[in-house]
């Protein structure tokens, strides 16, 4: 058990060697995994002379969240670049797509003394903000040897990750009250917090429910929803898992929905291909998104194989099952669906947005199943009974919009 942060570094060194066979194997799938590797040991080329507000977004997930955040950031603090940090190719490429070079992009390093130290005296950020789960030691640590302020905004943690934090004790404690600031998404999550032996915490609410859905993308999937026929009842199978396409299809074979089009999403990008092939081996006629043309009446899937469209697909669609809750993946977000104005479908394992989920079915914008056949089950009821779907929708918009100020409570927050 890590007792210090001492014996943290040293199993860090000693798990390095697989650290990098886990580039390599994910670069197999996904080659951009070997690219800017030196920025993950501290070495960076991007440099600016403006002071720097430094965002940490994981991933896909998290770099969307931080989209109204980086918006206010910028509104308040003009003379500061931001410099928005990731660990995935695909945070990274959804970065490029949201800001395109309104800021500035790298990896964070791996949590090496070294490293992160390099990464600190490269950029000296005025501030750091993390998003949601990530906790680094050792540049948490190193921050505040330099009397650099971090943050830990829109902080979530499951009972799972409590459990799984709470075998480290004194360690855990140490690491959380080094951070400036904790902004919690929810009561439950600032007691798990504070249970931890957090100090600093306070309950912001979630960001997620301040992305405004973008107006180009909602018009683009109104677009695609004319080309396609307005009587056609399309299906959206948002931010779909490993396994949970194979559910759901064969769900929808025991189900009569006359002339219906299903849409896929995989949440994951290296999965494009995999889901194409098991459309294949279905024998179903399917149409990639990416080749921009026009979708055949004798098409029943389109493969969602595009980037930063998420907006677009739940515009386009008429009912959406939340990918990541058939299968114990946690959930995706189902917040994007609601602002749109779209009833929602998510299955049983939602710990990644567990009091979301919960306002979200108790106001009547979404409906819990059990598993994929009873996802199929309340799709096909709920595109016969169109006044409920709309009952919904608009319970939706108004559970979306009434959750909304996480932003502003952070700002609040920060003292840099």
């Amino acid at each position: 058990m890590i007792k210090s942060r001492f014996g943290y570094t040293l199993l860090l060194y000693a798990l390095l060697p697989r650290a990098l066979a886990h580039l390599l194997w994910r670069a197999r799938r996904q080659r951009a995994y070997l690219d800017h590797l030196s920025e993950r040991f501290g070495r960076y080329a991007v440099a600016t002379e403006q002071p720097l507000i430094w965002v940490h977004a994981v991933s896909v997930g998290e770099t969307r969240t931080a989209e109204p955040l980086i918006d206010a950031l910028q509104r308040q603090y003009p003379r500061h670049r931001i410099l928005l940090t990731h660990m995935t190719p695909t945070g990274r490429a959804t970065g490029t797509a949201l800001f395109k070079e309104r800021v500035l992009r790298c990896y964070l390093p791996y949590d090496f003394p070294f490293a992160v130290e390099r990464f600190l005296d490269h950029f000296k950020p005025a501030c750091g903000i993390l998003l949601e789960t990530e906790l680094w030691p050792n540049l948490i640590h190193a921050s505040r040897a330099r009397s650099i302020p971090v943050y830990l905004v829109n902080a979530r943690l499951s009972e799972k990750s409590f459990r799984k934090y709470r075998r480290f004790g004194r360690f855990a404690a140490a690491s959380l009250n080094a951070l400036t600031g904790i902004a919690a998404q929810s009561n439950a999550d600032a007691g798990r917090l504070k249970a931890l032996g957090a100090t600093a915490v306070e309950v912001t609410g979630n960001l997620k429910f301040d992305s405004v859905p973008d107006a180009a993308l909602v018009a683009q999937g109104d677009a695609w929803r004319a080309a396609w026929g307005r009587s056609r009842p399309v299906l959206l199978l948002a931010s779909t898992r490993e396994g949970e396409e194979a559910l759901l299809l064969q769900a929808l074979q025991n189900v009569a929905i006359p002339q219906l089009l299903t849409v896929i999403v995989p949440r994951h990008p290296q999965r494009f291909d995999e889901v194409a092939a098991l459309l294949e081996r279905e024998g179903l006629p399917f149409q990639r998104r990416s080749t921009g043309q026009a979708v055949a009446a004798q098409t029943r899937v389109v493969l969602g194989d595009s980037m930063g469209e998420m907006f677009a697909y739940y515009a386009a669609c008429d009912v959406a099952i939340i990918g990541g809750s058939l299968l114990p993946f946690g959930a995706h977000n189902l917040i994007e669906a609601c602002a749109v104005g779209r009833p929602v479908i998510i299955g049983p394992h939602t710990y990644n947005f567990a009091e979301a989920t919960q306002f979200a079915v108790d106001t009547g914008a979404a409906v819990r199943v059990e598993d994929a056949r009873g996802a199929i089950a309340a799709t096909h009821e709920l595109m016969r009974d169109p006044a409920r779907a709309q009952r919904m929708a608009q319970a939706g918009f108004h559970f979306a919009r009434s959750h909304q100020g996480a932003t502003d409570k952070i700002l609040g927050l920060l003292k840099f």
